[in-house]
């Protein structure tokens, strides 16, 4: 058997199944308990400063 077959029969049996479970395992993680308000703080950040732009403080070595 040559290399070539030999990673083609593992990129589809083996490698197909282990990226699987990584997607999975991620999908899990991020809908486990507790992790809600990490997630709702960072997809708040567009609209922190809804009011007004943010402020843009730049050091005075640069002015």
């Amino acid at each position: 058997m040559d290399t070539y077959s030999l990673l083609r029969e593992f990129a589809d049996s083996w490698m197909l199944l282990a990226l699987f479970s990584f997607f999975v395992g991620v999908v899990f993680w991020v809908m486990r308990p507790g992790s809600t308000r990490t997630y709702r703080d960072t997809a708040d950040i567009p609209f922190r400063h809804e009011d007004a732009p943010a402020v843009d403080v730049q050091p005075e070595e640069t002015r």
